[in-house]
């Protein structure tokens, strides 16, 4: 064979292998950090607005960290729960209200899981039928406060959420 037919040859090779790998890569949606932001910021205020100082985080559906925000009087400790009650929204596919309501009998055993508290207060972040991630409050005196105050800062940014690509 000559030189030139198999450097011709040679390219097609390559490209036929790499191609019959193209299901090992995939590509997944998470919230991008201006959302995550604007997000978080609208549950603070929705929280302030009722006379309550309310730690948000927003986690990513991997349950990264993507904001935390402490409102100036939120005791620190609102910080981590409301991380620990997003990742459980992550985790559960459902809010920590839903999740906590159901699955009473394996309250205690999660509880015990790092970076997980089953408590209301946390819904998913939800775009084109895909989890982007989750948001979590905490500070309220109630969880069910706290949840409310999640649920007004995703439905300000509807439009959003419902036109992300």
């Amino acid at each position: 064979m000559s030189k030139l037919i198999k450097l011709c040859i040679l390219p097609l090779i390559v490209i036929t292998v790499s191609t019959a790998r193209a299901g090992d890569a995939f590509s997944i949606k998470n919230i991008g950090l201006d959302l995550a932001q604007d997000i978080a910021a609208a549950a603070v205020d929705e929280c302030r607005k009722q006379g309550y100082q309310v730690s948000v985080v927003v986690v990513g559906r991997n349950g990264l960290v993507r904001v935390a925000m402490r409102d100036d009087l939120a005791p620190r400790f609102t910080l981590q729960i409301s991380e620990e009650k997003a990742n459980l929204a992550v985790m559960a596919g459902t809010s920590s209200g839903d999740f906590r309501n159901r699955r009473d009998d394996i309250r205690a055993e999660m509880n015990h899981l790092d970076d997980i508290i089953v408590m209301e207060g946390a819904l998913e972040i939800i775009a084109g039928g895909a989890r982007l991630g989750a948001i979590g409050v905490s500070g309220a005196p109630g969880g069910d406060i706290d949840e409310a105050c999640a649920q007004k800062a995703l439905d300000k940014y509807a439009d959003r959420l419902e036109f992300l690509e």
